[in-house]
């Protein structure tokens, strides 16, 4: 046997655990998360059979269903290269909006819905404003938005909810939730709750158009190098526009189906889910090897986080310590994601 002959076999034992170690270190990548998301609802179910159950399965889902739709609309933003902080103050806006439509000013569901779709519209325009015509960064003019609105929405109810039979100016609101408003709450289509229902439409709507509409390539595109993108002829400035329009208005249909759960609008309920929202987004990056923003990564991280709290608090675990442990849950996808990724990705 000649030298030419011995050498490639040992080429060829020196690639083989490389070879092996980059295999498994891509299976990590791509099912890494889905894998730690199975473990984790296979034992829970195990230490509490409950957890299993069909009843509590639809407990998760209605708990993710808020933070699937405002999710969605960060992962639409963050498609363009931006990120929308403000979404939190858009939702509560749309909440309080639309509560005060019916209690204070007696009107009907249907134009409720379309006054808190209004206030998302309307934060979605004035970030386009900031951020394509005076060309602020999107993270210093979402939150300039988020605190603008806040304090907008604190004047417009003189700081109090809204809530049937409150008072105001001395005399008891008169106005009533609509049933049709209250259904995106506690309403149901074919035994499925109508917040899952409604955050599946949601679902299909953002992950058909970033994936088989010429707008989803051109977001992408955008936000991969808006130079580039423009030199293609596609039009940046539009598409900007129309991603923080879309992120607004899921945003204000998140809040109404949180307002139409509890029947009351709550001041600044949107602070909390905008930090959810943003983990659901960012814990997608980790799902199937995308890193990047997408549809179907955001569903599942809104999932896992909504079974994550749900196991917790079946175990008694401390609520205050329940923010540490979803830190952590962000902290390992984004690891999976950046160090187990492609370089050229980090």
């Amino acid at each position: 046997m000649t030298k030419q002959d011995i050498q490639p076999q040992f080429e060829s034992a020196a690639a083989s655990p490389q070879s092996a170690l980059a295999r498994t270190k891509d299976l990590i990548y791509k099912y890494g998360l889905l894998v730690v998301l199975a473990a984790m609802i296979a034992y829970f179910s195990y230490a509490q059979p409950f957890f299993g159950s069909f009843i509590n399965a639809m407990f998760i889902l209605q708990a993710a269903s808020i933070v699937a739709v405002i999710g969605l609309g960060c992962t639409v933003s963050m498609t363009v290269g931006g990120f929308d902080l403000s979404v939190g103050s858009a939702m509560s806006l749309a909440v309080m909006a639309s509560a005060g439509a019916m209690v204070i000013f007696d009107l009907s569901g249907p134009a409720a819905i379309l006054i808190g779709l209004a206030c998302g519209l309307a934060v979605g325009l004035f970030n386009t404003f900031l951020i394509v015509v005076a060309r602020i960064p999107d993270l210093v003019a979402t939150l300039a938005t988020l605190f603008l609105v806040n304090g907008m929405t604190l004047l417009g109810v003189g700081g109090q909810s809204v809530a049937e039979g409150m008072s105001v100016d001395g005399v008891a609101a008169t106005g009533r939730f609509s049933p049709v408003f209250k259904w995106l709450g506690s309403g149901s289509l074919l035994g499925i709750h109508a917040s899952v229902v409604v955050a599946g439409l949601v679902f299909v709507f953002v992950f058909v158009l970033l994936n088989y509409t010429r707008w989803g390539r051109a977001f992408y595109a955008v936000g991969g190098n808006p130079i580039a993108a423009a030199a293609a002829g596609i039009r940046v400035a539009r598409c900007r526009m129309a991603a923080y329009i879309i992120s607004g208005c899921l945003a204000a249909i998140a809040g109404m189906m949180l307002a139409a759960r509890s029947n009351r609008g709550d001041v600044n309920v949107g602070d909390a889910y905008l930090l959810h929202a943003v983990s659901a987004a960012l814990v997608g990056f980790a799902v199937l090897g995308a890193n990047r923003p997408n549809a179907l990564g955001t569903l599942t991280g809104a999932v896992f986080v909504a079974a994550l709290i749900n196991g917790l608090t079946m175990f008694n675990f401390p609520y205050y310590a329940q923010t540490f442990v979803q830190g952590l849950l962000l902290v390992v996808a984004l690891l999976m994601s950046y160090m187990l990724g492609p370089k050229k990705r980090g």
